[in-house]
């Protein structure tokens, strides 16, 4: 008769034996294994919003050019001392687009307006809410010091600055940026193409067949659809691979396929040590894994490897566990293939609305949301199953991998979703 194991009750519990790399350590390797793997193209700026920049963006021209008003009002030489003076009010005016064609003498002032270049003689504006006029004259209160309410040339950027980083992911703003100094159009990394592929005999994709025809043991595959989401809001170019069964081969002509196809890849299931995880299988026969079971809690079966020179990140089955791998370790990986920087996810220090009590050995990563008294709460179970944990929650709380006590009040480390954006 075989005996069998005594039972384990926590199926989260680390087997002995197993040389776990902890999460910052395989972030590490994984980081100096990226680099960028696109090349670049010029675009014009209006379609340049959410790509990487590929070489550093310099001004060919100041901004602003030329010295000018950054108000309404009345220019004149300054400095003004305190106490009451007036001016003699020259005709004309000085408009943005239409400079005055003279020069303001000692004592003079001019009609000004925003934006508008500062003649020669003025170097001062009163804004025209303090500035009384009467006929051709001016009268107001100083002290008003030497360039009030003027914008001097190239304050903002001087000609043949830096303006923006190679690297660096263009936002709107950028954009004006650029446009501010005369850049109509910007080189750009191409925008990197990541497949995802799942795997396994049991999934079946939504809306191939009726949710009442499902036989015993199917599910709808839900991961691909939250990768194939996840990648577009990234600013990456998400192309989708199907499902793969739990066939070695046919698993391998998907891998073949996709080299052809993509820049990155991206897998769920297959990963752990079963006999149905060919993924983790494959690439270890016939590519590369650079490291896998990482601690993490959930995600500890993950494989982070190359097929044919693509890099693949070899995700588990279960959503949360592919939500979160993806988040910690995908995102900021493939933002240096595609020609960024890596970058760590944003998070705030927020005072706990929950109890754990988290034993050492694996980092964790709890769906959580912030409260309307400021607090973070979590959801109600840390199963990765639980897909509705991901639609409820706003971000995730970060818990390092040594033990830790949280009572109500207790600072833990909140990080949005939105933060991982980069």
């Amino acid at each position: 008769m075989i005996t069998p194991p005594p039972l384990r009750n926590d199926c989260f519990a680390l087997p002995p034996g197993v040389d776990w790399v902890p999460v910052d350590v395989a972030r590490a390797r994984l980081r100096a294994a990226m680099a960028p793997v696109v090349g670049h193209e010029v675009l014009p700026l209006a379609a340049c919003a959410g790509r990487i920049l590929a070489v550093e963006a310099t001004a060919p021209r100041a901004h602003p050019p030329v010295a000018n008003s950054a108000v309404d009002g009345y220019g004149f030489a300054g400095p003004l001392p305190e106490g009451a003076a007036d001016f003699s009010l020259l005709s004309g005016r000085a408009a943005a687009g239409g400079p005055y064609g003279g020069t303001v003498p000692p004592g003079a002032a001019l009609r000004i307006l925003t934006g508008a270049i500062l003649p020669p003689g003025v170097d001062t504006v009163a804004m025209q809410e303090d500035v009384t006029r009467t006929g051709p004259h001016i009268a107001l209160q100083g002290p008003l010091k030497r360039g009030a309410n003027a914008r001097a040339a190239g304050e903002d950027v001087r000609q043949g600055a830096a303006i923006l980083p190679a690297g660096r992911r263009l936002q709107p703003q950028d954009l004006a940026l650029a446009a501010a100094v005369g850049l109509a159009e910007l080189p750009v990394f191409r925008r990197l193409k990541v497949g995802v592929l799942s795997t396994g005999d049991e999934l079946v994709a939504p809306g191939g067949i009726p949710p009442e025809a499902m036989a015993p043991g199917r599910i709808f595959d839900a991961n691909r659809p939250m990768l194939l989401a996840e990648l577009a809001r990234w600013g990456f170019e998400p192309v989708d691979l199907g499902i793969a069964p739990d066939d070695r081969a046919r698993l391998r002509a998907h891998l073949e396929k996709a080299a052809g196809q993509v820049d990155a890849l991206m897998t769920s299931g297959g990963v752990s040590t079963g006999d149905e995880d060919h993924v983790a299988a494959i690439l270890r026969s016939e590519g590369q894994i650079e490291s896998w079971r990482i601690a993490i809690k959930p995600g500890r079966p993950l494989a982070l490897g190359l097929w044919h020179g693509k890099p693949v990140f070899g995700f588990p089955g279960n959503p949360v566990a592919v939500m979160i791998c993806a988040l910690v370790f995908a995102r900021p990986a493939l933002e240096v293939l595609a020609g960024g920087d890596w970058f760590e996810p944003q998070g705030f220090l927020l005072p706990a609305g929950f109890t754990k009590s988290k034993k050492p050995g694996r980092a964790e990563f709890l769906r959580a949301r912030i409260a309307a008294d400021g607090r973070v709460e979590t959801f109600r179970s840390e199963g990765s199953g639980r897909i509705s944990g991901l639609s409820w929650a706003t971000g995730l709380v970060a818990l390092d991998d040594g033990a830790r006590e949280i009572a109500p009040g207790d600072p833990v480390r909140y990080l949005p979703f939105t933060g991982f954006d980069g």
